[in-house]
């Protein structure tokens, strides 16, 4: 029983293709390599191209199409999740723990057709990089990669027809609800106060991918190559996506923690700094004279209200 999905199906007045129900290579969109790899590559000459474009003009706003698309994200990631778990809870629940996650039962049509919107809101999501460039925001390598990395990553997995996804898919669309959120509410001016725990939840999201990837592919390896090692049995899925999620997750959790530490664990700025005048430090407690940032020399006022505030602190 899965309310949400059936009234979803009750009410769509037009009938689905079977190419676009069911993930079929060479006809379903983006569903080879050909195909594929062109796309990711045009997106990288267009946000690159953008950036140089964008140069010497001056940034565009772009509010209301920016939380316009983050709502898009936010909201869709919302209702992918719920009728995902509409169709997986009742399976998790009725069978064990290791059928759930590497039993081929649970590559089931409509969670085909589920992981099928999931790849195709990767593509939507790389729109994210171009009101980066339009914005003349830094297009930081940890954005462009993991955006362009992750959309191959789905290509891999529904190819390989690995069982154990919907993990790392449901958890994904979860950050996505509130990351997408996040992003719609700070254009619009909002104070967010968890932006780190944001950042925090991701780096759990891929220690609890690697855990679950890692252990399928050890079950698959193990019970079909190295049948003296302890297993349950094998997992559903192809060797090739197996070893490439295992591989991207990997590098996906050293860049957030990277980023992370960048972030939020910088080495505190010295305080009571003093600027220097006339090439010596001025020294009166905090650098800032007559409550307007002008200190004296003795022959000669200077103004430092001008500089960033972390030169006088």
């Amino acid at each position: 029983m899965a309310p949400v999905a059936d009234f979803i199906a009750s009410v769509v007045p037009w009938s689905i293709p079977r190419h676009l129900r069911y993930y079929v290579p060479g006809e379903t969109p983006l569903s080879t390599p050909q195909e594929v790899f062109p796309a990711l590559a045009v997106y990288l000459v267009i946000v690159f191209g953008l950036q140089a474009y964008m140069k010497n003009r001056p940034p565009l706003k772009l509010q209301g199409l920016f939380q316009l698309h983050n709502v898009i994200l936010s909201a869709g990631s919302a209702l992918l999740l719920t009728v995902m778990a509409e169709e997986i809870a009742p399976l998790f629940l009725n069978h064990s723990v290791f059928w759930s996650m590497c039993d081929e039962g649970m590559w089931t049509d409509r969670l085909e057709f589920f992981y099928l919107i999931n790849y195709y809101f990767k593509y939507l999501e790389l729109i994210d990089t171009v009101f980066l460039a339009l914005k003349k925001k830094p297009l930081a390598f940890l954005h462009v990669f993991h955006h362009s990395a992750t959309a191959l990553l789905c290509y891999t997995q529904l190819n390989g027809k690995t069982s154990v996804q919907w993990v790392p898919i449901t958890i994904n669309l979860s950050v996505h609800v509130l990351m997408y959120y996040y992003y719609y509410a700070t254009a619009g001016g909002a104070k967010i106060w968890w932006k780190k725990h944001l950042t925090t939840m991701q780096i759990v999201q891929f220690v609890i991918d690697l855990f679950v990837v890692y252990f399928a592919t050890y079950s698959y390896y193990a019970a079909n190559y190295w049948p003296t090692l302890p297993t349950l049995g094998s997992c559903a899925g192809t060797e090739a996506a197996a070893v490439f999620g295992c591989l991207l997750l990997s590098s996906y959790l050293v860049l957030f923690i990277q980023f992370y530490i960048q972030t939020y664990k910088k080495p505190a700025k010295a305080k009571g700094k003093a600027p220097v005048v006339n090439g010596k430090p001025y020294a009166n407690g905090n650098g800032v004279a007559n409550g307007h940032g002008y200190v004296s020399s003795g022959h000669y006022q200077k103004d430092f209200s001008a500089l960033p505030r972390h030169k006088l602190e």
